[in-house]
């Protein structure tokens, strides 16, 4: 299965995300390269945003896997994965919106007034939203979450604690904040609670540059107040949605890999055919055809992981575990090619003047957030025991 499975319209629409990339996102790669070698952000002006989500309402790239009640298209995951795919071949952040995890987590459980205040705005554009989940010494494990909410008597309650690595918060309208409402360990007693953006009690502490030209945000929560009618979902049972939203994460993230490793290769291969050494083409080098065809091998691989686990996503079935291999393999996947793309430019593929030097350290973030490699691959030997 791939995206040979894809049924005509899909496929059409693949073909106009490949052209919207190709066309108004990757000409705007040498003003971002220039922006992130002279130690500014990845991201765009609004003068180059702006136009880019005008052609993307003209064109339908909007809402994509919104429901049709809020004025989206409802694809299935697995045609937005072939999206996906086109997008992470350009290092031009843009996105069609909404942020999809987050999307499909409220979608899980939001009331009747949430989606009428939240959700609607977001799943039109209108809005945008961040994910509070990680904090200083807690990481990938819930059981080491301290951030607290406590009812206050009122119907309200208040939130204590920090949160870090959160990315988007400046443009974020409200937050989904984690906290842990019970005694339970690991994932039970966390709750899940709109935080909108302005809250007395909570406050952005500090801007944290990352590799690769992002930024993420440390928060701070001090007796912030929120209604009741602001937790999302039941009380105690916020893991289960985020589960879902990271699914989802990871699920766009081995699509986006694919789409990095499509980009290094196509660089590699480029670059090989005309640079010649010691009288030789590189490409006539058995050190980089043994590169080309273990990427093009992997990067088959790794669709095809996609593709299963979006059916599977589809189906409604489980996807944790195929979601946790997926994330491992993908990142990993991409991060050699991308390192072998590199080396083959030779000194050029270590320049900012290429965009392989951004797209091989975002690959390397992508091996960290989302779930470490490492974490994952205790989760999966953990499965792979229980059952045989």
């Amino acid at each position: 299965m791939a995206w040979e499975e894809l049924s005509e319209e899909h496929r059409m629409l693949r073909d106009l995300v490949a052209r919207f990339v190709e066309r108004e996102l990757m000409p705007l790669e040498p003003a971002v390269l220039a922006r992130e070698a002279g130690g500014g952000k990845i991201a765009l002006t609004p003068e180059e945003e702006g136009p880019l989500q005008a052609k993307a309402k003209e064109l339908g790239l909007w809402g994509l896997d919104v429901p049709e009640e809020f004025g989206g298209a409802d694809l299935p995951v697995l045609p937005l994965m072939a999206v996906e795919e086109e997008l992470g071949r350009t290092l031009t952040p843009f996105i069609f919106p909404p942020d999809s995890p987050n999307l499909h987590m409220m979608l899980a459980v939001a009331s009747p007034a949430q989606r009428e205040r939240y959700l609607r705005p977001y799943a039109e554009g209108e809005s945008r939203s961040a994910m509070a989940i990680s904090e200083p010494g807690a990481g990938g494990d819930p059981a080491g979450m301290i951030t607290r909410a406590a009812p206050d008597g009122d119907g309200g309650w208040r939130i204590n604690g920090r949160k870090i690595w959160v990315s988007g918060v400046p443009a974020a309208d409200f937050l989904i904040v984690m906290a842990r409402t019970g005694e339970g360990k690991r994932a039970e007693g966390v709750t899940a609670f709109i935080v909108e953006r302005g809250t007395l009690g909570f406050t952005i502490e500090r801007e944290i540059a990352m590799i690769g030209g992002r930024r993420t945000y440390e928060l701070v929560f001090e007796d912030c107040r929120v209604p009741g009618e602001q937790v999302l979902g039941e009380v105690g049972k916020g893991y289960a949605p985020m589960q879902l939203r990271l699914n989802v994460r990871r699920l766009q993230m081995g699509a986006r890999c694919v789409g990095i490793a499509r980009r290094a290769l196509e660089m590699l291969c480029s670059y090989a055919k005309q640079r010649v050494t010691f009288g030789v083409p590189l490409a006539d080098r058995q050190a980089v055809q043994w590169w080309i065809a273990d990427a093009a091998t992997r990067i088959h691989a790794c669709r095809l992981m996609v593709a299963s686990a979006a059916a599977t996503l589809d189906a409604g079935r489980d996807v944790r575990h195929e979601a946790g291999m997926l994330k491992v393999f993908a990142t990993e996947m991409a991060q050699e090619v991308v390192d072998n793309a590199m080396q083959c430019h030779g000194a050029m593929g270590m320049t900012k003047e290429l965009p392989l030097q951004l797209m091989g350290q975002q690959v390397r973030v992508m091996r960290v957030y989302e779930g470490p490699s490492e974490v994952h691959r205790m989760a999966i030997a953990r499965r792979v025991l229980k059952e045989l």
